[in-house]
């Protein structure tokens, strides 16, 4: 299975990031959620601290471009094979960036993915 960093994660149940920790932790994922706010999701805690995790295989990000900068280093550092850009986290210039470092980019939805068997 696909080891996942959910970034922009939640413990808020009506944000999609909430759902799409669960959807990926009944999946079989493992699951590394990771946001602004402490808190927890699918018995999962919420990482504020930029967690140091080997053998990311996905980044799907919950998080608008226009605060996505500050975690451009933090994203690339981890070198993902690939990262999806969730309905309204679309951003060129991080997508530039992953191209650069030979990180697949994907404008996608994580839970349709998911629910139609392409993640």
């Amino acid at each position: 299975m696909k080891k996942t960093l959910v970034l922009g994660a939640t413990d808020n149940p009506a944000r999609y990031a909430y759902r799409a920790v669960h959807q990926l932790k009944n999946h079989g994922h493992e699951v590394v959620p990771v946001g602004i706010r402490k808190g927890s999701v699918a018995g999962l805690e919420i990482r504020n601290d930029r967690p140091t995790a080997a053998d990311v295989d996905t980044v799907t990000l919950y998080v608008g471009p226009q605060n996505q900068p500050a975690w451009y280093d933090y994203i690339l550092d981890l070198n993902p094979k690939r990262i999806i850009f969730n309905p309204g986290t679309e951003n060129p210039e991080l997508e530039e960036l992953a191209h650069q470092r030979g990180i697949q980019t994907e404008e996608a939805c994580t839970l349709v993915m998911l629910s139609v068997g392409q993640y």
